[in-house]
């Protein structure tokens, strides 16, 4: 099998720089796969003008670059929220989203469970009701689109385990793959190995970052808890050949960081466990 091929993530430049100011920077860096935020004002499809999307695509053509996946995370939104104006709102955002990944030839669009952590949350099955209704919508609306809808584990979400994920993708029906993520993984104490095999061709994209049990991080590789080690052995033997994404969060507005090293250091660890060197 070849090495596993990684991508870049826009995410420390959420508020230090626009979206193809990003894929720009990370180009610098010798990437050419990118996963784009999907973030006001990084990204934000609602306000990109015609020339704007057209200037992404454009840039993209002509180095030879490919947005692999979009991401949307969840602080304005929920799809499983109990009032039904955000439920609508959070699915046209996302419907959005669809349209301009299909824009922008990017094949994924990574949909995240409503966050939970209140005092009182909603009962499980109503959350999960609503979410696999929402979800079932966005697959009608990306049908004929080529893009493809990949659900997500996260922590402070109602769904954070790789079975909550088979279990939800078997609901909403098989147009919807997962994007898995090892931190997350690791974090929530899962043998990430054994997740990934139960998942198996579900998975079709991947993220990897670090960080410690006492505080939820996506940190640079080798300063926490995830091993890439197990990860890698799992996606070869379940046949995996698509992206993994460098999904560290390391804010580039703050003091006394350094994001594009975070993302070199890390990327060396992938590389000396089989994905692909820069």
């Amino acid at each position: 099998m070849s090495q596993l091929q990684v991508a870049a993530s826009t995410f420390p430049f959420l508020y230090a720089m626009d979206g193809l100011e990003a894929l720009q920077h990370l180009h610098g860096l010798g990437y050419r796969k990118f996963e784009m935020m999907i973030f006001p004002p990084h990204c934000w499809p609602s306000e990109l003008s015609v020339e704007q999307r057209n200037a992404y695509k454009s840039w993209l053509d002509g180095e030879g670059g490919e947005i692999t996946s979009f991401c949307y995370p969840l602080l304005d939104n929920n799809p499983n929220s109990t009032c039904p104006i955000m439920r609508r709102y959070t699915l046209d955002r996302y419907r959005e989203a669809i349209d301009l990944s299909a824009e922008w030839n990017c094949p994924y669009v990574v949909a995240i469970p409503g966050p939970v952590g209140s005092l009182i949350n909603p009962p499980t099955k109503w959350m999960l009701d609503w979410f696999v209704e929402g979800m079932k919508e966005l697959v009608e609306h990306a049908k004929g689109t080529g893009v493809k809808l990949l659900l997500e584990n996260v922590p402070f979400t109602f769904l954070p385990t790789a079975q909550d994920m088979k279990d939800t993708a078997a609901l909403i029906g098989p147009e919807v793959g997962v994007n898995f993520d090892i931190c997350n993984s690791a974090y929530i104490k899962e043998d990430v190995g054994a997740a990934i095999r139960l998942l198996g061709d579900l998975v079709e994209n991947v993220h990897i970052s670090d960080s410690g049990y006492e505080e939820f991080k996506h940190d640079r590789l080798g300063t926490g808890i995830v091993d890439p080690a197990p990860a890698y052995e799992a996606l070869t033997e379940i046949g995996y050949d698509k992206m993994t994404v460098l999904e560290i969060i390391t804010d580039a507005n703050m003091p006394g960081v350094d994001p594009d090293a975070d993302i070199k250091a890390s990327h060396k660890i992938l590389a000396d466990h089989g994905w692909s060197s820069l």
